[in-house]
């Protein structure tokens, strides 16, 4: 069953759009079942039951009932690998 992620970011476009570009590849390059889906972190709450990861590139106005990361480092290009392995983590 494939898994959902939301990439989040405040406004949902600019920042997020890199960071689903990220996330797609990562995904595709470890051949992982998944659904990228990006939004605006007001519509984090109302998705996020059909989802299983969190990716925002913004701080999160609240606490989710699925793991949420920080999508900081793709924005920085810090800590890049580090991320990539949280990600791939919650969704094996």
């Amino acid at each position: 069953m494939a898994k959902t992620v939301l990439v989040a970011c405040g406004a949902g476009i600019a920042t997020s759009t890199v960071v689903c570009n990220r996330v797609e590849n990562l995904i595709k390059d470890n051949k992982i079942d998944a659904n990228v889906v990006q939004c605006k972190i007001a519509e984090v709450a109302s998705r996020q039951d059909g989802a299983d990861l969190i990716v925002s590139t913004t701080i999160l106005p609240t606490t989710y009932k699925i793991p949420a990361l920080s999508a900081t480092a793709y924005i920085t290009g810090i800590g890049m690998e580090a991320l990539d392995k949280k990600i791939l983590d919650h969704l094996k």
